[in-house]
């Protein structure tokens, strides 16, 4: 099977667990409707709509939503790799720094580049079998690709 297939199945199957996610686990995810437009090793980008649920009384994106936006691109490369592995891990959030560029006044697409930070703490958690803290960095660009959010967000990680 080609990559492109292969990347194209993953795909659907994250997007598939995001969504079940959302229904079961996580009611905000769903709330808020984020897309998952990308994931691999290295990337992943959810794109969040700005409309009548995610907006605030400025007509631009609202704190939460940006905040979920970000804790979903961060939080689903855990995901990912957990079910890449076939391990058990419980991952949350420790720590969440944001720094608001600009007002977000259109769909928000969240990025992570940081697939081998994270992979490198489930392997590390595999390891000590201990849980393991690092930072990983995340942007928010609007559809100019304007940059309005910087997010830097502790993940913790345990082996179950």
């Amino acid at each position: 099977m080609s990559t492109a297939n292969t990347d194209r199945k993953e795909l659907r199957k994250m997007r598939r667990l995001l969504w079940l996610m959302g229904v079961v686990k996580i009611p905000m995810i769903h709330y808020t409707g984020p897309k998952l437009l990308q994931i691999n090793d290295e990337t992943v980008k959810i794109r969040v709509r700005l409309r009548r649920r995610t907006k605030n009384h400025l007509k631009s994106m609202y704190f939460g939503a940006l905040a979920v936006g970000a804790d979903i691109a961060g939080g689903i490369h855990a995901y990912y790799f957990a079910n890449k592995s076939k391990q058990n891990i419980s991952f949350a959030f420790k720590s969440f720094q944001a720094e608001f560029l600009k007002r977000a006044t259109s769909d928000v697409t969240f990025v992570s580049n940081d697939g081998a930070k994270v992979q490198e703490v489930i392997k590390e958690a595999l390891e000590t079998k201990e849980r393991v803290n690092r930072l990983i960095d995340l942007k928010a660009f609007n559809k100019e690709g304007e940059e309005v959010a910087i997010f830097k967000m502790e993940i913790s990680v345990k082996i179950k």
